[in-house]
């Protein structure tokens, strides 16, 4: 096994000396194993970047800090959690909210002293971080309009359920952060994961076509609703997904999840844990980077990976359903569901609450929490909607949001609509390039070269990431950057509006007036030549801009 595999064996069930190293008064950090053992915790351990250099002159540690992220199965919430999850960031937190592409909520910049108070608010606020990260099973994500039919309600509901049933079991959570009481003289185990945990981390999601608004295929385990006359029968089941690579290796790639059968509901939580499970024993524990899911498969070959889930679920899998996906972004503005009740969905940029001229969002969403009578959503793509509006009430949301600058969907462009990106400097240790704090100045200038071929309102799917572990899901982009170094991407192309095909290379370390140079052109030729209702990506591969991706990744995403 891998050194992180012992550690995690000897960790006493992911306690390790968390306890201790959070009690030391005189660094700002954790030991770099805890590090690794936090992170099933729901935290990272960060420092400020632009600082290093400063702080490396003065013969100071890093600025050290933590992200908390929350665990928030298909990312909804009451106002009054939206009030507590606010306060955490205004007492702890130095950045806001931040929502992140699996419908949670991310607090950046919270101090080491600080760390126990926020995780216990959370709580408190009848939430939770663990296995928001680390080697586990992480927040589940769902369509993001459970209660637009009663259907879509049940489909949250067992997102709910895969939540609970698959999280730890380890008293360790409770023990550190909740002054729980410590086991002594009693066994502890894990049924499901056992000592080592998974191999690598675990994502699962549903989505109800015709829309992908979570990216189903680029899950380890996705399920796709299907719903006939208003009933859900079931789930088609996919496995394998996955988005992270790293540059310059080519056994590490993204992929997306093939479909193998139909469930039934009442099937689900033991469909679950056999996928798990199998994931759980064959997964690589000697290479970290060749430990998902994506990879045990593709080592083992699909046909074998099947069947020995169907061996520890006792039966065979039905043959999947047809299904067809339209669309994987949000749906902007007011939207009527079951029960007469209204959904209203907001654009929040990068996913960043924060308070800035001429955009209070924050003190917006504060102030309409406290009047708000529904719920409110997080989506995939960083995104929240105001859901369970009652007609009357629809005037006095607007007018909050009217005067917070919270109705920028109104005026932006179609492809600052649907673009995502992820956090990158100077927080995320990985990050090779800007990200978010590059977004708005890189969409200013697409916008100018839309504008002048006359594409301001095509929808384009636009994905940023720092490095290639693909938190922003760029794989997915019609047009996405992957960093390479400061200023400098990957310019990859060509991906489809559904999230059933992913793009391609074009252009490799390249910088931004290569990137426009290289863009510019392809929108005149889409301009001119696209057919109605043809996206962007779909233009490139039926005009040869981008070659057809290999047959079994077509094929995989058809049933």
């Amino acid at each position: 096994m891998s050194s992180f595999e012992t550690l995690k064996q000897q960790s006493r069930y992911l306690r390790g000396g968390i306890a201790a190293g959070l009690a030391d008064p005189v660094t700002g950090a954790i030991s770099e194993d805890d590090g690794k053992l936090i992170k099933f915790h729901g935290t990272y351990q960060q420092d400020d970047r632009d600082l290093r250099d400063e702080r490396r002159r003065q013969k100071l540690e890093p600025a050290y800090s933590f992200m908390v992220r929350a665990r928030l199965a298909g990312g909804v919430m009451t106002p009054a959690q939206w009030l507590a999850f606010d306060a955490i960031a205004s007492d702890y937190a130095s950045s806001g909210l931040r929502i992140t592409t699996r419908q949670t909520f991310q607090w950046h910049g919270v101090i080491k002293r600080n760390l126990k108070p926020t995780i216990a608010a959370i709580d408190a606020a009848m939430a939770s971080t663990i296995a928001a990260c680390g080697d586990i099973n992480r927040n589940v994500v769902c369509n993001v309009n459970p209660v637009e039919s009663a259907a879509h309600e049940l489909a949250y509901g067992w997102a709910v359920r895969l939540s609970e049933h698959l999280k730890p079991k380890t008293r360790a959570y409770h023990e550190i952060w909740l002054d729980g009481e410590k086991l002594v003289g009693e066994e502890e185990h894990e049924p499901l994961y056992g000592p080592t945990y998974l191999p690598r981390k675990f994502k699962i999601g549903l989505a109800i076509p015709p829309l992908n608004d979570a990216d189903v295929l680029a899950q380890d385990l996705g399920l796709i609703a299907i719903i006939e006359r208003g009933e859900l029968l079931g789930f088609n089941v996919a496995i394998g997904g996955g988005m992270g690579a790293s540059h310059g290796d080519p056994a590490t790639y993204p992929r997306l999840a093939d479909v193998i059968g139909f469930v039934r509901p009442e099937q689900l939580l033991a469909l679950a844990e056999a996928v798990i499970s199998v994931q759980r024993d064959w997964g690589d524990r000697h290479e970290r980077k060749h430990a998902r899911l994506k990879y045990t498969i593709d080592t083992r070959g699909l046909d074998v990976f099947k069947a020995e889930v169907e061996n520890r679920l006792g039966h065979a899998l039905e043959p999947a359903r047809a299904f067809r996906f339209e669309h994987n972004g949000d749906r902007y503005g007011w939207v009527q569901g079951h029960a007469g009740r209204w959904h209203l969905t907001l654009q929040v940029e990068a996913g960043r609450l924060l308070d800035r001229p001429g955009q209070a969002w924050l003190s917006g969403m504060r102030e309409l929490a406290r009047v708000h009578t529904g719920d409110i959503r997080l989506t995939c793509n960083q995104n929240l909607v105001i859901a369970n509006v009652a007609d009357a009430d629809r005037a006095a949301i607007d007018a909050i949001v009217g005067r917070h600058g919270l109705d920028g969907y109104r005026r932006h462009s179609a492809i600052r609509q649907h673009a995502i990106a992820c956090v990158a400097l100077p927080t995320c240790g990985l990050a090779m390039a800007e990200s978010e704090r590059y977004l708005p100045t890189f969409l200013s200038k697409l916008e100018a070269s839309l504008e002048g071929h006359g594409l301001l309102d095509a929808p384009i799917l636009l994905r940023l990431s720092g490095c290639p572990n693909g938190c922003s899901r760029p794989y997915l982009g019609e047009i996405a950057l992957v960093g390479r170094a400061p200023g400098r991407y990957d310019l990859r192309l060509g991906a489809d509006f559904s999230g059933q095909r992913l793009n391609q290379l074009y252009r490799e370390n390249v910088d931004e007036a290569a990137i426009l140079a290289a863009l510019d052109p392809l929108f005149a030729r889409y301009a001119a030549g696209r057919g109605e209702g043809e996206g962007f990506g779909d233009f490139l591969l039926r005009d040869g801009v981008i070659a057809p991706p290999p047959r079994r990744i077509a094929a995989t995403v058809t049933a």
